[in-house]
């Protein structure tokens, strides 16, 4: 049997393309038309950077490599498809001259094993985060007590006037204990009975569209197949109110939307344990997105990019959820932003 060099890549389930130095698609394999959903008169010839919605590959990246004739590869690429997917890819790009120059370029989609492994390490240094502010609060909150304290005795002792600053003393005092205790978050163990999310959901969406100043639209795309299961339903509440409460502050401006959608996510592993079943709650608005410098850290507390925010909505979310043996998981480019929250439907891993 002959083989030619297209019948050898059409066997791989690595995409591969070839661009010439306009960026135009020259050469395709098969596996780059189920990658991007697109068929093989349309993908033929076509501009590369309109294959995507969005994608953090720049162009500048490509025009760099052809005038430095070298190539390049870059991981954990975030793209958006034409057809509205997300994706996670790693590109490898290598140039060849046979006689002009062309762009060789592999790509593959890393969405799974990179989830698994970001998960974990999100996992570790979210409990590292909340073992060092547990301790820290703790060396806070013993001198604060015998400040306040000494502040109540003082006070005893001035007359009106000079009590005004043992007043602002004993009130600095209260509002960083105030701090201390949200940075610790809620301490109870979950109060779990058989609940419906969806009933949930709906109580955040009223409590939050009384407090609409924009007028943000709520879209709601719920499946309706899934059951009830053992969660706290005010631990879960508080999560979706941080999460929502965020993404309608950040929607200032007309035809803001927020969408709620609910589905049913088979044999998915959170924490490293598969579950037979999940239940995934996505909140998802349209906003301008999240910056990029603090895209890895967004679960740390005070980590915020809000002006004056104090970052402990989404830390607190994050710790809340993951009391119910769940995770949140966020995706965010320019136009889109999406939190999910996953929580097991069963009590332990199958």
């Amino acid at each position: 049997m002959e083989w030619t060099a297209a019948s050898l890549t059409d066997q791989l389930s690595t995409a591969v393309l070839v661009l010439d130095t306009q960026l135009q698609v020259q050469y395709f394999n098969t596996a780059c038309c189920a990658l991007f959903g697109i068929g093989e008169k349309k993908l033929n010839q076509q501009y590369f950077p309109t294959l995507f919605q969005h994608s953090d590959l720049s162009t500048s990246f490509f025009l760099t490599a052809i005038q430095n004739r070298q190539g390049f590869g870059i991981s954990d690429v975030q793209a958006v498809l034409l057809d509205g997917r997300h994706m996670l890819l790693d590109v490898t790009v290598n140039l060849m001259e046979q006689p002009s120059l062309l762009l060789l370029l592999e790509i593959r989609q890393v969405d799974q094993q990179r989830k698994i492994s970001l998960e974990s390490l999100q996992q570790h240094q979210h409990l590292a985060a909340r073992e060092l502010i547990r301790g820290l609060a703790h060396e806070i909150k013993n001198p604060l007590g015998g400040l306040r304290g000494a502040a109540q005795l003082l006070e005893e002792s001035l007359n009106d006037e000079q009590k005004e600053y043992t007043q602002l003393i004993i009130a600095q005092a209260d509002r960083l204990r105030n701090l201390v205790d949200r940075l610790l978050g809620p301490y109870k163990a979950p109060q779990k009975k058989l609940q419906n999310v969806h009933q949930v959901i709906e109580q955040v969406v009223q409590l939050t569209q009384m407090d609409n100043p924009n007028q943000v639209l709520f879209i709601r795309d719920y499946d309706p197949s899934i059951p009830d299961f053992q969660f706290d339903p005010e631990l879960i509440e508080q999560a979706l109110l941080n999460i929502v409460g965020n993404a309608q502050q950040v929607l200032d401006q007309a035809g803001g939307q927020i969408t709620l959608q609910t589905r049913v996510l088979n044999q998915h592993t959170l924490h490293g344990r598969r579950h037979r079943l999940v239940a995934a709650v996505k909140v998802t608005d349209n906003g301008p997105g999240i910056p990029a410098e603090i895209k890895d850290t967004l679960f740390f507390p005070m980590v915020s990019g809000k002006a004056g925010g104090t970052g402990l909505g989404l830390s607190i979310a994050q710790t809340l959820i993951h009391q119910h043996g769940g995770w949140i998981d966020c995706e965010s480019w320019p136009g889109q932003t999406s939190f999910t929250l996953y929580l097991p439907l069963n009590n332990s891993g199958d």
